[in-house]
């Protein structure tokens, strides 16, 4: 089809509807979207957050927010599979940009976070966050709970990210222990799903086991999901690595053993019924990436969580 536009990101004079840019050229907003300091009237908001300074492993993660961006031009202009729609006919959205972080005091950075996405958040928008490590969810989470109480975690990873924490270490594998001992989260709500590591303890958290993904429908995966999580208002958090290594490469603490992109893409879909308040996907690093692999699973699991949150729009009307 021939480009109708170029540049969608600032051209845009509405923040719905497709854009037209060509896939290959064009402004790299999230999905082509308007980027835009302003939250207010928006359905969903689209944020960086590049920060990779608690990784264990390889760096690299402060890049993701970028590379799902571009890896998201494949999206433009088609009605979105495997939803159906134009989703912004439905939903309006907005490209934030980045958070504002100071490479140089990483003790800022906890709260510099939090205090952006609270602005957000006031704007009564749904908050899309793209990291980044998944130190950055620790933050978040704190942030919505702020609004909405102690949220059940959703949280899609290899890691169980509960290993030892003094409540103020800036380390990407112990923010859901200490959001479970402050009560950020509800663990009695909360589910983990793709598990393939060994933490000290669950705190309780339920889990799937990477190897219980392998042996289980994507149907029955859901299913889980939503029994758990009970009706409750839900985060969920999506670490690349939760995938196979084949699915995503480019990844700080990749474990081999995982689902497919196609498995849990399907779960996702699946979770319509979930209250989603918020959502972020971690953990996408660029530098350890072949041809966008990485990239386009992050980004599509971006759009899913748009695509459940037009139809529950649909649903309302």
């Amino acid at each position: 089809m021939p480009s109708k536009s170029i540049d969608n990101a600032f051209t845009a004079r509405s923040d719905r509807g497709a854009a037209g840019d060509p896939t290959y050229a064009g402004a790299l907003s999230f999905m082509r979207r308007r980027y835009s300091k302003k939250a207010a009237g928006a359905d969903a908001v689209v944020w960086g957050i590049p920060f990779d300074a608690a990784v264990s492993n390889r760096p690299g993660a402060r890049f993701g927010p970028q590379a799902i961006r571009r890896a998201s031009a494949i999206f433009d202009n088609d009605p979105q599979y495997p939803f159906g729609l134009d989703l912004f006919e439905t939903l309006s959205v907005v490209d934030y940009g980045d958070c504002l972080l100071d490479y140089g005091d990483h003790g800022k950075t906890p709260a510099a976070i939090e205090k952006q996405a609270a602005k957000i958040l006031k704007s009564g928008a749904f908050l899309l966050s793209l990291g980044g490590d998944h130190f950055v969810t620790w933050p978040l989470l704190r942030a919505h709970a702020a609004i909405h109480g102690p949220l059940a975690l959703v949280q899609f990873d290899a890691h169980q990210d509960t290993w030892p924490d003094d409540g103020r270490r800036i380390d990407h594998g112990s923010f859901v222990g200490r959001a479970a001992r402050d009560r950020v989260i509800d663990p009695a709500r909360s589910i983990q799903v793709g598990i393939r590591t060994h933490a000290p303890e669950d705190c309780g958290l339920a889990m799937l086991y990477g190897h219980e993904v392998e042996e289980i429908s994507a149907g029955e995966i859901a299913e889980a999901i939503l029994k758990r999580t009970a009706g409750a208002r839900a985060y969920v958090t999506f670490d690349i690595d939760c995938l196979d290594p084949a699915f995503a490469p480019g990844t700080g603490t990749p474990v081999a053993g995982g689902p497919s992109s196609a498995k849990i893409l399907s779960v996702l879909r699946k979770l319509g019924a979930l209250d989603m308040v918020g959502a972020d996907v971690v953990e996408v690093s660029p530098p350890y990436d072949h041809a966008d692999i990485t990239a386009i699973a992050g980004a599509t699991v971006a759009m899913h969580y748009l695509g459940l949150l037009a139809e529950r729009k649909l649903r309302r009307r």
